[in-house]
């Protein structure tokens, strides 16, 4: 994913904490982008040797212990106030994760194999390898992510509200049709 972590981040922070607070909005965005971190390494220490999906911020596992541990810290001392803030956490470096899977390939089964799963593979057609995504058709889906995004933003409204209205009309409108007598 090129321009969809942001967006996603910004839906799913929305989704985990209905009444969000810019702090809380904050925190949601960080960690849509922090598996990314990886690439101070990929590009400062490993000079793009390494396929960035290969570090260890890409890989579920360690991210599941994190949860674990968190979550754990929280029951055991009962501070129930870092509920929300770890499932924003959690939910948002899960959805970054699920996003790379669609034509980056995450491990998801490490440690126990280092098989990448990936959706689909973008072909290696120009020099330039940010042409090959901005011209696949997958980034469409980051667009789609972008603009629920910004309607979610600037209207306020969940994605699905509009389409949901439209079929519900549409739905009343042919069985209104249906009753009719010709």
């Amino acid at each position: 994913m090129l321009v969809a972590h942001f967006p996603a981040g910004f839906i799913v922070t929305r989704f985990v904490a209905k009444n969000t607070s810019a702090w809380l909005l904050a925190l949601g965005l960080g960690a849509s982008a922090l598996p990314d971190i990886d690439l101070l390494r990929f590009f400062l220490v490993d000079h793009r040797a390494v396929l960035h999906h290969a570090y260890w911020t890409h890989t579920p596992f360690w991210w599941a212990l994190a949860a674990l541990a968190w979550f754990g810290v929280i029951r055991l001392l009962g501070l129930r106030s870092g509920v929300v803030p770890g499932a924003i956490i959690f939910a948002n470096l899960f959805s970054h994760l699920v996003l790379d899977t669609v034509v980056g390939g995450i491990r998801w089964l490490a440690p126990v194999s280092d098989r990448s799963f990936i959706l689909v593979t973008v072909p290696a057609r120009f020099d330039w390898w940010i042409w090959n995504f901005l011209l696949h058709w997958t980034f469409l889906l980051e667009l789609g992510i972008v603009a629920c995004a910004a309607r979610m933003a600037l209207a306020g409204a969940p994605c699905t509200g509009a389409a949901t209205h439209r079929l519900e009309a549409a739905a009343h409108l042919s069985a209104r049709d249906a009753t009719r007598e010709p």
